[in-house]
């Protein structure tokens, strides 16, 4: 019997303004300007190209102003619009657009989404994410509060809107026929007719949906309804794990509801984040966070965590474990599901971590944080990937540039030593890097 080849690594990192670090801001040279800083975002693209990284993924906040912006640089510019531009600066990186699937129009996505892929020439992603915010809702002009089944079935009609029309020009109705003078072969076309509850489209989207196959869809979320929408869905999966065994059942769950709507299960790559803090020493890396750290407002991420935990901010200490007994890991919100507060409470005692080490790690983080060596950080990398816990990873980079450069001039090397990160590219396009059919 022959023995199980490694799996590829897929890296990927979230761009940021400064970075996810919330104090990397004040390390940097002209921090007024980093939300806006578009020669800034090219810089980091090419490097992380350099560095045969697979995407570039860019979070959104639906336009508005954001509570993190009174606090740190937030994402300003509209993603589809800044990766537009570092396509044209760029020939290979992945280019991965966050669009929230429960408000606009399915058609103009649709659209977008087509643009940039042909803009880029294959590299395009549509990130589905279905979040509700009061700052959303409030700019968008709405109140209405969607359930959990109710935000699944809107997002269901959107992505079905959204694909039927990727598919309703094909590329092969564009015929050209000069002795004919037909253009488009009407006979070719695949318009939709869709009516659903929230959602209704008829026609042909006015681009073919992709420059030579479909955009790459990628879906974030951890709940059930979560997984087994992204099983139907996705091509790859963002999403976040604390620790191994957890991410294994994550792992082994989607990639059976995949089967069970009659996918291939390699054709569903599952990304956590990573939050890589990286030195030529385990000290150098340890001192690195701990510099960043002591520039954090700790009060005001004191104020941030008693609302993921549903408690009163006075009941929280920096020196002493959360409150327990006043944690209730039963209840229901929009802003906080209950799953990630239940992980992070299960987390901190199981670590018997202090309130303070649970702001640093968690709610300044916001994913599994390794801190160490680039041997190190590779060992837990392949550790994850060989146990089934990963496909690859989403980086969070705590510094741009610095963090980036760390990654690309000592992990990755360190990847490609072992045989296990490429040398150069695959493919021109993000699905042919990614191993996707």
């Amino acid at each position: 019997m022959s023995e199980r080849q490694p799996k590829p690594i897929r890296l990927a990192i979230n761009l940021l303004a400064s970075g996810r670090h919330n104090a990397s801001w004040k390390t940097l040279d002209q921090p007024d300007r980093l939300s806006l800083d578009i020669d800034r975002f090219v810089a980091i693209a090419q490097l992380a190209e350099q560095g045969r990284l697979d995407g570039i993924f860019m979070a959104d906040n639906l336009g508005g102003l954001t509570p993190e912006a009174y606090k740190r640089p937030w994402r300003a510019i509209a993603p589809s619009i800044l990766l537009a531009h570092l396509a044209a600066h760029t020939r290979h990186i992945g280019l991965v657009s966050t669009v929230n699937a429960l408000y606009g129009s399915p058609a103009l996505l649709a659209r977008e989404i087509a643009s940039l892929d042909h803009v880029s020439k294959g590299r395009a992603a549509w990130n589905i994410v279905t979040s509700q915010h009061d700052f959303a809702q409030t700019i968008f002009g709405t109140t209405a509060e969607l359930t959990q089944d109710e935000k699944y079935a809107k997002a269901e009609e959107f992505v079905s809107i959204v694909t039927g029309l990727w598919g309703s020009l094909p590329v092969e109705a564009i015929v050209a026929d000069i002795e004919r003078t037909v253009y488009v072969d009407a006979a070719r076309l695949r318009p939709i007719d869709f009516t659903g509850t929230y959602f209704s489209s008829h026609g042909t989207l006015g681009i073919p949906g992709g420059y030579a196959e479909r955009p790459v869809i990628v879906q974030a979320g951890a709940s059930e309804s979560s997984k087994r929408f992204g099983s139907r869905w996705a091509d790859a999966l963002f999403t976040s794990h604390w620790n191994l065994p957890d991410a294994q059942g994550f792992y082994r769950d989607v990639k059976q509801a995949a089967a069970g709507y009659g996918r291939n299960p390699a054709g569903l790559l599952i990304f956590p984040g990573l939050y890589p803090i990286l030195g030529a020493t385990e000290a150098q890396a340890l001192r690195r966070k701990r510099d960043l750290d002591d520039q954090l407002d700790l009060e005001h991420a004191k104020g941030a965590l008693a609302t993921m935990l549903g408690i009163a901010s006075g009941l929280l200490d920096l020196s002493k474990p959360l409150p327990y007994d006043s944690i209730d890991l039963n209840g229901a919100d929009m802003l906080t599901p209950v799953r990630r507060r239940e992980k992070l409470v299960k987390d901190a005692q199981r670590r018997n971590l202090t309130t303070r080490d649970v702001l640093v790690e968690y709610v300044t983080g916001g994913h599994r944080i390794v801190i160490g060596t680039p041997e190190q950080v590779a060992d837990d990398i392949i550790d994850w990937i060989d146990g089934d816990g990963a496909d690859g990873f989403n980086f969070n980079v705590d510094t741009f540039p610095s963090g980036l450069h760390n990654i690309v001039e000592g992990l990755v090397p360190e990847l490609q030593r072992r045989g296990r990160f490429r040398l150069e590219y695959e493919s021109s396009s993000f699905r042919g890097n990614l191993g996707l059919r």
